[in-house]
């Protein structure tokens, strides 16, 4: 699922609700294969402005990747392997229109990718100013660059590195 218009919004807190359904539901499928199911990504933060797309990061162990790849299969996820990222595993889907649009991962447990995420999502809830300058930066982007990702991505990747040089 490839973004094609960009629109960043105030936070709001049904991204959490949104969250919780789209977990009851991989929950639901992938049982004891999910060592964790993580909400990250901006929608992860209180008071982060972002596009209203849930990251989700499912945590399994390495060896049962196949495994949660067939189970969310079952559901409805079509497996588009790493996009270029290693150590994650990407999902589209149809047919989910009864959950907020969302981007979903599978990631072994010692993936670096995942540890990124959540170092990333954790230094933002303890840290209000890097939320503050990562929203102003990201609102100014959509509104610079709405119909190019590309170019969004590439306005506010300075604030990204300035927060994990400091992580």
């Amino acid at each position: 699922m490839r973004t094609k218009h960009v629109v960043v919004l105030p936070y709001d807190e049904n991204w959490k609700q949104g969250f919780i359904d789209i977990k009851t539901e991989l929950s639901q499928a992938l049982g004891e294969l999910a060592i964790s199911i993580e909400h990250v990504g901006s929608t992860s933060v209180e008071g982060l402005a972002a596009k209203p797309i849930i990251d989700i990061d499912v945590v399994v162990k390495k060896e049962r990747i196949n495994d949660a790849i067939l189970a969310l299969k079952s559901i409805g996820y079509i497996h588009e392997g790493n996009l270029g990222i290693p150590g994650r595993e990407a999902f589209a889907y149809d047919g989910k229109e009864h959950l907020q649009k969302h981007h979903l991962y599978v990631c072994p447990e010692d993936s670096l990718e995942l540890k990124r995420h959540l170092a990333f999502r954790d230094y933002l809830r303890l840290h209000p100013e890097a939320v503050d300058e990562y929203s102003k930066v990201k609102v100014e982007a959509a509104k610079l660059y709405p119909e190019d990702i590309d170019k969004y991505i590439e306005h506010k990747a300075f604030v990204i590195e300035k927060i994990y040089s400091v992580m």
